[in-house]
């Protein structure tokens, strides 16, 4: 896991103070990770742009301006003058070495192997003039290679594009990872992310953050370590089956291939299914865990708050969301809850915190997080998305390993099944929230074909090799 930020700004102030940093190394440290990851991936004498505006963020582009040159092509591009005094020093030791900048003619039909974005950084929050706007255009559309400085320009620091931003193939951001990087509109801009130390490392540099990036190597798997076993010591997952009965069978299927021992499907109906998932018409009594919601429709609501009120961990999706029986889980600290944001913003209103659409909640993700995590701390949350935010209490998860091969029905319905069947075996409910979405996604980013073509079978059977 690494740890994530609101700013850190506080935490160049703790270099400054600290450790008797200047903002001078800071800014050269920064500039240096650029220059090492255009030396390392481009021709020498290619040709690069590096487009700085009038703040920090532009002063560390013209400082890359100077220790490139000579072994590149370098084009400055000022679209407005240092306003800093730290900007006007660099602006003078680039000049010295030799930098020409480019003042009023640049021509964006050129050809640039590289094109640097340094014009606006994290702190960026207003209204960019026509100017900007079709600047970033053209840079847009240019085929060089795209390199965001800090953070994309046009991303706000809440992660939020207002009106434009560049689209990057890779962002160097500066010490610390921040939070803005990771709304989910910022995700087809922000390319690959590196990290630049600054002059400490960032063990030094960090300090304490209750939000989280998970890694690939964060997955552990359910792996049988031990021989003198038998299938009950795995647990038994009942799957509440309702009127869309294809996605409890789903979500079923995929638990089965996930570790546990046994999974009933629970309705009043008989239903042709793979001979290993067995059927009930109530909660057998060695149940371990439940699944319910996924394609559940107008199930009994006697039987459904029977099942809601017994004190058994469960996974709780979909239809559930639209439910106001939901409330009597959320106090338990039992349960894993997995909505869309659609689903999500039903259960806001329903308990009460906020009436708001879709389009509000995507652009405040972070926040609707924190305020229902606050609000019910003992359950955990899982809101899935381009990056799938886990959240208890105070603290927080980003799986940003998300994929657009998930998007199909169904895939939800795996997750779900995935995350039950940890559940029936043990796992904590913020572990087999964090466990079951890495396996998803690595299955999902494991499958070679056309990202349009996966399906909940090739999911499931990518989570047997992961």
């Amino acid at each position: 896991m690494q740890k994530v930020f609101d700013e850190v700004n506080s935490l160049d102030h703790q270099c400054y103070e600290k450790y008797l940093l200047s903002e001078d190394i800071l800014m050269e440290h920064a500039a240096t990770t650029m220059m090492n990851f255009i030396v390392k991936h481009f021709t020498q004498h290619s040709k690069v742009l590096i487009v700085c505006g009038s703040g920090n963020n532009g002063a560390d582009g013209i400082i890359l301006s100077r220790l490139l040159y000579g072994m590149f092509d370098v084009n400055l591009y000022i679209v407005k003058k240092p306003k800093t005094d730290i900007g006007k020093l660099q602006l003078k030791r680039a000049l010295k070495v030799g930098v020409q900048c480019i003042d009023n003619n640049l021509k964006l039909e050129d050809t640039y192997t590289v094109i640097v974005d340094a014009l606006f950084g994290t702190g960026f929050d207003k209204q960019m003039n026509q100017e900007y706007i079709d600047l970033i255009k053209q840079l847009n559309n240019n085929t060089g290679y795209k390199l965001a400085c800090d953070i994309p320009s046009g991303i706000n620091k809440k992660g939020q594009i207002n009106q434009i931003a560049f689209k990057s193939d890779t962002t160097i951001t500066m010490g610390a990872l921040k939070k803005s990087l990771f709304l989910d509109e910022a995700k087809d801009y922000i390319g690959k992310i590196i990290v630049s130390d600054l002059g400490v490392s960032r063990e030094i540099y960090e300090n304490y953050s209750d939000l989280y990036i998970l890694d690939i190597d964060d997955l552990h798997l359910p792996l049988r370590d031990y021989s003198n076993t038998h299938k009950g010591k795995f647990g038994h997952l009942s799957v509440i089956v309702g009127q869309k009965a294809g996605a409890g069978i789903l979500c079923a299927d995929a638990a089965f291939n996930f570790g546990v021992g046994l999974v009933s499907v629970i309705n009043h109906k008989e239903y042709q299914l793979p001979y290993h998932i067995m059927q009930d018409h109530k909660l057998p009594k060695n149940t371990t865990a439940i699944a319910i919601g996924m394609g559940l429709g107008n199930y009994e609501k006697n039987e459904i708050l029977e099942i809601l009120n017994k004190n058994i961990p469960k996974i709780i999706d979909a239809d559930m969301f639209y439910e106001r029986d939901i409330k009597v889980v959320l106090e338990k600290g039992d349960s894993v809850l997995t909505p869309h944001p659609k689903e999500f913003c039903s259960l806001l209103k329903i308990v009460g915190i906020e009436e708001i659409d879709v389009v509000t909640l995507q652009k405040n993700r972070f926040t609707y997080v924190q305020k229902f995590c606050a609000k019910y701390p003992k359950v955990v949350l899982l809101l899935k998305g381009a990056n799938t935010l886990i959240g208890q209490d105070k603290k927080m998860y980003i799986n940003l390993h998300g994929t657009n091969k998930l998007s199909f029905g169904g895939s939800g319905d795996v997750l779900s099944g995935l995350i039950g069947s940890l559940l029936a075996q043990g796992y904590s409910c913020i572990a087999a929230a964090i466990n079951g979405s890495l396996a998803h996604s690595i299955s999902a980013l494991n499958y070679s074909k056309n990202n349009y073509s996966m399906t909940p079978e090739d999911l499931i059977e990518g989570i047997k090799s992961l």
